[in-house]
Parts: C-alpha cells; structure tokens; sequence
C-alpha cells in the first residue's frame, strides 16, 4: 500500500426511494409540464420581442438620447464650468485671499501673537504661583475639616451599621432564593408535564411525519417544475424553428422566387427595353437642347455686337506708343552703335 497517494475519493452513494417518491414523481411532472409549457412559450415569445424591439428602437433611441444629452447638458456644463465658474472661483479666491486671509495673517502676527506672549507670561509668572499657594491652603483645610472627621465616622459608625444591615440582607436573600426555588421547580415540573411532554410527542408523532411528507412533495413539486421549463424551452425552441420554417416557406421563399424569376427579368427587360434607350434619347435631346442654346446664345452676342457697332461705331483702336529702344532689325548691337563715341 503506497502511503504518499492521496485517496480517491468515492461518489456519494444514493439512497433508495420509496415507492411513494415514485407514484408522486410522475403525476407532478406531468401536471408541471402542462402548466410551464404556456408559460414558457409565452416568456421566449416576450424574450424575442424584447430583443428585437431592442435592436431596433431602443438602442438607436438611446444613442440619440445620449447624443443629445450630451449636447444639450454636458458641453454646456463644460463651457459653464471652463468659462464661468473657474475664472469666477478664481477671481473669488483672489478676493478673498486679499480681503480676507492677508488682514487675518495680519492681526494673527501683529496682534494675536503679543497678546499671547504677554497672557502666557502673566499666567506662569502670576498665576501659576498664586494658584499653587491657595491650592496647598485649600488641602490643609479640606484634609482637617472634611477628611479626617468623615474617615472617623466611617471607621466607628458607618462599617458597623453597613455590616449588619448586609448581614440582614443576606439572610433575606438566602430566604427568598429557597422559596423561589421551590416555586420555580414546581411550575418547571408543572409546564413539562403539561406542556413541554404534549408538545414533544405531537411533533416527534405528528408534526415531524408530516413535515416530512410535505418536504418530500414540495422538492418535487420544484423538481417536476425545472424539469417541466427545461423541456418546454426545447419545445417552444422547437415550436419557433417550425413557425420559422413555416413562415419561411409561406412567405418568405416565395416572395424569393418572385423576385429572382420573375421581377428581375422584368427588370431587366425594362432597363434594356425603356429605360435605356429612353436616357439615351433624353441624352441626346439634351445634348441638342445645349447645341441650340449655345447657338442661340451666339447669335444674340452676335447681334448685340453688330447692333452696339451700327449706333456708336467702331470701337477705337489703341494706338501705338513710341518706344525709345528701336525694334526690329534696327536693334542697337556692338558693331552698329549710333552714339557719338563710337560712331566712325
């Protein structure tokens, strides 16, 4: 035997039902199944719905709320905040600082500070003393006065009196405590035998069978209702896909097949037959449309110009400014220079 192995430890071993767990299982759980099946259908049917009014109202509707909360109260805030309260704080803090905690610092310094010094000095050089002396005063007397006549009273008259007066008190005591005693044991053997005794058979006998029989049907009852909403979510998912289907094949397939074999032909023969010959003409009587604007617009120019010419004439033409600098083939050159230096 290897003694550095842990033990293996064994499956908890389940205990035998009773006939009784079985004839109430069955009946429950049927009885179960037919009340969660409604329910959980209507509960996945509600679950669906939710989901899908989230995808397409909420969530949109919460960025748009989002967005125009944010524009309408946080940049406000911010710009309120950035633009307002801060400088507004800060030129407070200045105010106050130059109003307030400079004259303070001021009269803390200059004022509190002396008068301080000088209470200080008066209390332990004046007082202090003072106090010391009528303090040593005050205790000869108290001691003298109050101490020692009231230590004499207790010594020869209040410790006698206190000890007979607890002795008196003791045996009252032990008196009271042996009759209580005696009545609390009667009424404690009265409440068992009349009380305590009944009250224990009833539950050991009555309550206790009955607690039991109730548990035993409350835990199926609650096990017969998982197992019920467990197989009506599989049915309900299976009822689901099947009106899924259904509704596929009803509709959906269908509208598919128009589409793809009937209005997509028709499409494209519309496309090939009407629409596109029909933007090439409107192309072309566009195109001849511009064309004859744009003559239009020529011919108006045209007539313009030759009308502004027939009432004010032609228009003058700029004359020619003398240049300094000949042009042409009478440019100055080295060889050719008309200045009076050079010339032979």
């Amino acid at each position: 035997m290897d003694l550095d192995k842990p033990p293996v430890p064994q499956p908890p071993q389940q205990q035998p039902e009773g006939c009784l767990v079985v004839a109430i299982r069955l009946p429950v759980r049927i009885v179960a199944l037919v009340l969660v099946l409604p329910v959980r259908m209507a509960w996945d049917a509600l679950v669906v719905a939710c989901r899908f009014l989230d995808d397409i109202l909420l969530r949109p509707l919460g960025r748009a709320l989002l967005w125009l909360g944010r524009v309408l109260v946080v940049l406000p805030l911010v710009g309120l905040w950035r633009y307002v309260v801060v400088p507004v704080g800060k030129a407070l803090a200045w105010l106050g600082k130059v109003l307030v905690v400079a004259p303070l610092l001021w009269c803390h310094r200059y004022l509190l500070t002396p008068v301080g010094r000088a209470l200080a000095w008066l209390y332990t050089q004046v007082l202090t003393p003072a106090v010391i002396g009528l303090g040593v005063a005050l205790a000869w007397l108290a001691r003298y006065l109050l101490v020692v006549p009231a230590r004499w009273l207790y010594d020869w008259f209040l410790a006698p009196v206190g000890r007979a007066v607890a002795w008196c008190v003791l045996g009252v005591g032990r008196l009271l405590a042996l009759l209580f005693t005696g009545i609390g044991r009667v009424l404690y053997w009265t409440t068992r035998v009349l009380f305590v005794l009944p009250a224990l058979a009833l539950w050991r006998w009555v309550l206790a069978p009955v607690g039991r029989v109730l548990a035993l049907v409350g835990r199926e009852v609650w096990d017969a209702l998982r197992h019920a909403w467990r197989i009506a979510g599989h049915l309900s998912l299976a009822v689901g896909r099947f009106l899924g289907t259904l509704l596929r094949w009803i509709f959906v397939e269908p509208v598919r097949w128009v589409y793809r074999s009937v209005l997509t032909p028709v499409g494209h023969v519309v496309r090939d037959v009407v629409l596109r010959p029909a933007a090439a003409a409107a192309g072309a009587v566009g195109r001849t449309v511009r064309q004859a604007l744009s003559a239009a617009r020529a011919s108006v120019r045209q007539a313009r110009a030759d009308v502004r010419r027939l009432l004010f004439g032609d228009p003058r033409q700029p004359q020619p400014v003398a240049r300094r600098e000949p042009s042409g083939r009478g440019t100055r050159t080295l060889d050719s220079s008309t200045t009076a230096l050079t010339k032979d």
